[in-house]
Protein backbone atom coordinates (compact mmCIF):
# COMPACT_ATOMS: atom_id res chain seq x y z
CA UNK A 1 0.00 0.00 0.00
CA UNK A 2 2.91 2.50 1.04
CA UNK A 3 3.94 2.32 -2.88
CA UNK A 4 1.28 3.07 -4.00
CA UNK A 5 0.01 6.05 -1.75
CA UNK A 6 4.15 7.59 -2.74
CA UNK A 7 3.17 7.37 -6.21
CA UNK A 8 3.84 10.62 -8.34
CA UNK A 9 3.76 12.83 -5.21
CA UNK A 10 5.75 15.82 -5.35
CA UNK A 11 8.43 15.88 -2.67
CA UNK A 12 9.36 19.12 -1.34
CA UNK A 13 12.10 19.13 1.16
CA UNK A 14 13.47 23.32 1.40
CA UNK A 15 11.09 25.44 3.32
CA UNK A 16 12.75 26.04 6.47
CA UNK A 17 10.90 27.11 9.75
CA UNK A 18 12.33 28.55 12.93
CA UNK A 19 12.66 26.36 16.34
CA UNK A 20 11.06 28.59 19.08
CA UNK A 21 13.45 30.33 21.49
CA UNK A 22 16.55 29.05 19.29
CA UNK A 23 19.13 29.87 15.94
CA UNK A 24 18.06 26.43 15.11
CA UNK A 25 16.25 25.90 11.70
CA UNK A 26 13.93 22.94 10.94
CA UNK A 27 13.20 21.80 7.50
CA UNK A 28 10.48 19.93 5.42
CA UNK A 29 13.03 17.45 4.73
CA UNK A 30 14.34 17.04 8.89
CA UNK A 31 10.64 16.55 9.64
CA UNK A 32 10.58 13.76 6.96
CA UNK A 33 13.26 12.18 8.00
CA UNK A 34 12.51 12.47 11.26
CA UNK A 35 8.69 10.82 10.49
CA UNK A 36 10.21 7.85 7.97
CA UNK A 37 12.45 6.91 11.27
CA UNK A 38 9.11 6.28 13.15
CA UNK A 39 9.62 9.42 15.25
CA UNK A 40 7.50 12.14 16.25
CA UNK A 41 7.17 15.91 14.97
CA UNK A 42 4.57 18.84 16.04
CA UNK A 43 3.59 20.64 12.84
CA UNK A 44 1.15 23.64 12.25
CA UNK A 45 -2.24 23.06 10.12
CA UNK A 46 -5.24 24.97 9.38
CA UNK A 47 -6.65 24.55 13.23
CA UNK A 48 -3.94 24.14 15.85
CA UNK A 49 0.05 22.38 15.97
CA UNK A 50 -0.83 19.06 15.47
CA UNK A 51 1.16 15.80 16.52
CA UNK A 52 2.58 14.20 13.33
CA UNK A 53 3.62 10.52 13.28
CA UNK A 54 3.63 8.31 9.87
CA UNK A 55 -0.01 6.74 10.04
CA UNK A 56 0.87 3.73 8.48
CA UNK A 57 3.88 3.00 10.67
CA UNK A 58 2.53 0.77 13.75
CA UNK A 59 5.68 1.57 15.93
CA UNK A 60 5.42 5.34 15.49
CA UNK A 61 1.71 4.83 16.06
CA UNK A 62 2.39 3.16 19.77
CA UNK A 63 4.66 5.89 20.77
CA UNK A 64 2.20 8.75 19.64
CA UNK A 65 -0.61 6.78 21.56
CA UNK A 66 2.04 6.60 24.61
CA UNK A 67 2.94 9.97 24.41
CA UNK A 68 -0.28 11.85 24.09
CA UNK A 69 -1.62 8.88 26.50
CA UNK A 70 -4.50 8.04 24.59
CA UNK A 71 -6.85 5.42 25.37
CA UNK A 72 -5.50 2.76 21.92
CA UNK A 73 -9.25 2.48 21.24
CA UNK A 74 -9.70 5.56 20.16
CA UNK A 75 -8.40 6.22 16.56
CA UNK A 76 -6.95 9.42 15.54
CA UNK A 77 -7.55 11.16 12.53
CA UNK A 78 -4.89 12.18 9.11
CA UNK A 79 -4.06 14.47 7.43
CA UNK A 80 -3.00 14.14 3.39
CA UNK A 81 -1.55 15.76 0.70
CA UNK A 82 -4.57 15.90 -1.50
CA UNK A 83 -7.94 14.09 -2.38
CA UNK A 84 -6.15 11.01 -4.36
CA UNK A 85 -4.08 10.30 -1.32
CA UNK A 86 -6.89 10.28 1.27
CA UNK A 87 -8.92 8.50 -1.24
CA UNK A 88 -6.30 5.91 -1.49
CA UNK A 89 -6.95 4.96 2.76
CA UNK A 90 -10.92 4.23 1.63
CA UNK A 91 -12.03 0.56 0.92
CA UNK A 92 -14.74 2.90 -1.06
CA UNK A 93 -15.34 6.49 -1.63
CA UNK A 94 -18.83 7.18 -1.94
CA UNK A 95 -20.53 9.76 -4.18
CA UNK A 96 -20.94 12.40 -0.98
CA UNK A 97 -17.22 11.99 0.34
CA UNK A 98 -15.98 13.52 -3.50
CA UNK A 99 -18.45 15.87 -3.53
CA UNK A 100 -17.25 17.25 0.15
CA UNK A 101 -13.80 17.00 -1.12
CA UNK A 102 -14.25 18.86 -3.62
CA UNK A 103 -16.19 21.74 -2.07
CA UNK A 104 -13.93 21.71 1.40
CA UNK A 105 -10.82 20.40 0.81
CA UNK A 106 -8.13 22.00 1.33
CA UNK A 107 -9.94 23.06 4.44
CA UNK A 108 -11.24 22.20 8.02
CA UNK A 109 -13.56 19.14 6.95
CA UNK A 110 -12.60 15.45 8.23
CA UNK A 111 -14.16 12.74 6.15
CA UNK A 112 -14.60 8.94 7.71
CA UNK A 113 -14.77 6.78 5.08
CA UNK A 114 -14.66 2.70 4.88
CA UNK A 115 -11.36 1.81 5.89
CA UNK A 116 -8.93 0.19 3.22
CA UNK A 117 -7.60 -3.47 4.25
CA UNK A 118 -4.43 -3.86 5.66
CA UNK A 119 -3.95 -0.25 7.31
CA UNK A 120 -3.23 -0.16 10.94
CA UNK A 121 -5.79 -0.52 13.18
CA UNK A 122 -4.69 2.44 15.35
CA UNK A 123 -6.44 4.75 12.47
CA UNK A 124 -9.51 2.71 12.55
CA UNK A 125 -12.34 3.31 13.88
CA UNK A 126 -14.72 0.62 16.03
CA UNK A 127 -17.46 1.20 12.78
CA UNK A 128 -14.33 0.26 10.96
CA UNK A 129 -14.11 4.25 9.22
CA UNK A 130 -10.83 6.39 8.69
CA UNK A 131 -10.89 9.95 8.80
CA UNK A 132 -8.97 12.07 6.61
CA UNK A 133 -8.78 15.30 5.50
CA UNK A 134 -6.55 17.87 3.43
CA UNK A 135 -6.04 20.94 4.79
CA UNK A 136 -5.46 24.63 4.19
CA UNK A 137 -2.22 25.38 5.72
CA UNK A 138 0.88 24.47 3.27
CA UNK A 139 3.38 23.39 5.36
CA UNK A 140 1.10 20.15 6.86
CA UNK A 141 0.08 19.13 3.24
CA UNK A 142 3.97 19.57 1.96
CA UNK A 143 4.78 16.82 4.76
CA UNK A 144 2.83 15.01 3.60
CA UNK A 145 3.77 14.56 -0.40
CA UNK A 146 6.78 14.90 0.87
CA UNK A 147 6.70 11.57 3.20
CA UNK A 148 4.66 10.09 0.24
CA UNK A 149 1.73 9.28 2.71
CA UNK A 150 -0.75 10.10 5.35
CA UNK A 151 0.38 11.66 8.76
CA UNK A 152 -1.82 11.75 11.95
CA UNK A 153 -3.29 15.04 12.87
CA UNK A 154 -4.23 14.76 16.20
CA UNK A 155 -3.62 17.81 18.51
CA UNK A 156 -0.38 18.56 19.42
CA UNK A 157 -1.24 17.94 23.55
CA UNK A 158 -1.81 15.48 25.98
CA UNK A 159 -5.42 13.81 26.23
CA UNK A 160 -7.92 16.16 27.62
CA UNK A 161 -5.63 18.98 27.52
CA UNK A 162 -6.50 22.29 25.84
CA UNK A 163 -4.87 22.45 22.14
CA UNK A 164 -1.44 23.86 20.99
CA UNK A 165 -1.76 27.09 19.67
CA UNK A 166 1.48 27.73 19.79
CA UNK A 167 5.20 26.06 19.26
CA UNK A 168 5.79 27.00 23.29
CA UNK A 169 2.35 25.06 23.92
CA UNK A 170 3.22 22.17 22.34
CA UNK A 171 7.38 21.81 23.90
CA UNK A 172 5.89 22.59 27.01
CA UNK A 173 3.53 19.13 27.00
CA UNK A 174 6.17 17.19 24.94
CA UNK A 175 9.72 18.54 25.52
CA UNK A 176 12.46 16.25 24.13
CA UNK A 177 10.32 13.43 23.27
CA UNK A 178 9.15 15.03 20.31
CA UNK A 179 12.30 15.32 17.57
CA UNK A 180 10.79 17.97 14.91
CA UNK A 181 8.86 20.96 15.99
CA UNK A 182 7.80 23.08 13.05
CA UNK A 183 7.20 27.03 14.00
CA UNK A 184 3.85 28.43 11.82
CA UNK A 185 3.18 31.33 14.22
CA UNK A 186 -0.04 31.30 16.69
CA UNK A 187 -2.64 29.21 15.10
CA UNK A 188 -5.94 30.90 16.51
CA UNK A 189 -8.74 28.50 14.90
CA UNK A 190 -11.93 29.61 16.59
CA UNK A 191 -13.26 25.71 16.14
CA UNK A 192 -12.00 22.15 14.89
CA UNK A 193 -12.25 20.89 12.07
CA UNK A 194 -16.13 18.98 11.48
CA UNK A 195 -15.99 15.62 11.25
CA UNK A 196 -18.17 13.90 8.72
CA UNK A 197 -18.74 9.93 8.19
CA UNK A 198 -20.14 8.56 4.29
CA UNK A 199 -21.05 5.07 3.99
CA UNK A 200 -23.11 4.44 0.54
CA UNK A 201 -25.74 7.17 -0.28
CA UNK A 202 -25.78 8.11 3.72
CA UNK A 203 -23.91 10.70 5.79
CA UNK A 204 -23.83 11.78 9.08
CA UNK A 205 -22.40 15.02 11.11
CA UNK A 206 -19.75 13.27 13.78
CA UNK A 207 -18.56 16.67 15.17
CA UNK A 208 -19.72 19.99 13.78
CA UNK A 209 -16.24 22.50 13.98
CA UNK A 210 -15.57 25.01 10.93
CA UNK A 211 -17.68 23.88 8.45
CA UNK A 212 -21.28 24.13 9.81
CA UNK A 213 -23.76 21.10 8.88
CA UNK A 214 -25.97 23.72 6.68
CA UNK A 215 -22.72 24.63 3.85
CA UNK A 216 -22.42 20.34 4.18
CA UNK A 217 -26.11 19.57 3.01
CA UNK A 218 -25.65 22.72 0.32
CA UNK A 219 -22.66 21.32 -1.19
CA UNK A 220 -24.62 17.63 -1.69
CA UNK A 221 -27.58 19.50 -2.79
CA UNK A 222 -25.34 21.06 -5.96
CA UNK A 223 -25.19 17.23 -6.89
CA UNK A 224 -22.15 17.65 -9.24
CA UNK A 225 -18.77 16.76 -9.81
CA UNK A 226 -16.27 18.65 -11.78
Amino acid sequence: MRQELRKNLRTSSKRTTRRSGAAQLFTIGDAVEALRGALLIVYPTDTWYALGADALSRDALRRLFALKRRDPEKPVALIASDAAMAFELAASVPFAARRFAQAFWPGPLTIVMPARRGIPAEIVGPDGGVGVRVPSHHVARELAAALGGPLTATSANRSGKAPAQTLADARSAFATKVKVYLEGGRLDAPAPSTVVSVRGDEWAMIREGAVPERELAAALASGTLR
